[in-house]
């Protein structure tokens, strides 16, 4: 089970794995893959997609902090208040201590943060599922493995940057959790990996392209047809703001769009130019987010944030199920469920 997680993500998850004197479910022979088999399949076939510079850094994007103003023009009169939130702009223009964050839109430059820089994390193209032996996986923090399921990270085990992608050798239950092997005498607590796990094509999936999006692994999945093409991390809606579950369509795209919501309410956001957007649930829908780096766990208002690498993968992907000299602007299904419960 994943557990929700917004702060403190290392503390919490090092309070959630077992104490070091868990007991080991192995045999008196021990368990988990010996090292011939594990060198064999060393690291997952799959290839990650390029970075692109030019697609990453297309903007430049700011932070502020607060309540602000917006002005019709430098030194020109307020035009409108916004309250404090979770707010995100692009920088359009400088005019001395001035910015333009849209038409006619002026804030003073003393109220934005340094650029924002966004996440490198990239998702993986697949190859035929043959080619995958064990299951894929990423890891979710960075770590090192313990010699045995349920001990103590081991300092002399290799160490593992976070969105390091892994094969799960083995799996052994101890207190109700799963305890994954991912090389040789490296185990890792459940809470530290989200897997990809293709699934079967729903009945109601009526699109050769389509996306599920497992809330549980907070993983998506690019198909064509029966197949797995492409994976990827994402982060869906928040307890209070829970990503439904079902099958819908894209039915609207935007290179760019603003996203804005619960104006005077504790929760208010406002986000300019959010890239490469697909809707298929009314207004939530898949989207680059420029804004954070903590793909793997629940962190939106219900719309399902990828990388931006990722979302404009997705969106180039996803233009040849559209038919526009027929008048189709059905895009590809989005299958969302869940392959466990949420602890």
């Amino acid at each position: 089970m994943r557990v929700l997680v917004v702060l403190c993500l290392a503390t919490l998850l090092t309070a959630l794995v077992p104490a070091a004197g868990a007991q080991s479910a192995c045999s008196p022979e021990g368990c988990g893959l010996p090292a011939s088999a594990i060198q064999a399949h060393r690291w997952p076939n799959v290839r990650p997609l390029p970075i692109d510079e030019e697609i990453l850094n297309e903007l430049e994007y700011r932070q502020i902090e607060g309540a602000f103003t917006l002005f019709s023009a430098p030194e020109g009169e307020a035009a409108q208040q916004f309250i404090e939130g979770y707010t995100f702009v692009s920088v359009q223009e400088t005019s001395g201590d001035w910015v333009r964050i849209g038409e006619n839109q002026w804030v003073q430059a003393e109220i934005l943060s340094e650029p924002i820089r966004p996440s490198r994390f990239a998702g993986a193209l697949l190859p035929r599922p043959e080619a995958l032996p064990y299951t894929v996986a990423w890891t979710l923090t960075h770590l090192r493995g313990s010699k045995t399921p349920g001990g103590p990270e081991a300092g002399d085990n290799p160490f593992r940057y976070r969105y390091t992608r892994v094969y799960i050798y083995d799996t052994v239950e101890i207190d109700g959790y799963s305890w994954y092997q991912i090389g040789e005498s490296q185990w890792v607590h459940q809470f530290k990996l989200a897997k990809l796990l293709p699934v079967a094509r729903p009945a109601e999936v009526d699109t050769e392209k389509w996306i599920s999006i497992d809330l549980y692994e907070q993983v998506a999945i690019a198909y064509e047809g029966e197949l797995p093409v492409f994976a990827t991390l994402i982060s869906s809606g928040l307890n209070e703001w829970a990503t439904n579950e079902g099958v819908f369509h894209i039915y609207a795209r935007f290179s760019h769009t603003r996203m804005s919501g619960s104006y005077n309410e504790p929760d208010f956001y406002y986000l300019q130019d959010v890239p490469w957007t697909m809707y298929f649930d009314d207004q939530i829908g898949l989207h680059g987010a420029y804004w954070h780096d903590g793909f793997g766990y629940r962190r939106s208002h219900g719309c399902v944030n990828l990388t931006v690498t990722d979302a404009h993968w997705l969106f180039n992907w996803a233009s040849s199920e559209y038919d526009y000299a027929q008048g189709d602007y059905i895009g590809p299904a989005v299958y969302v469920y869940s392959s466990g419960i949420y602890d």
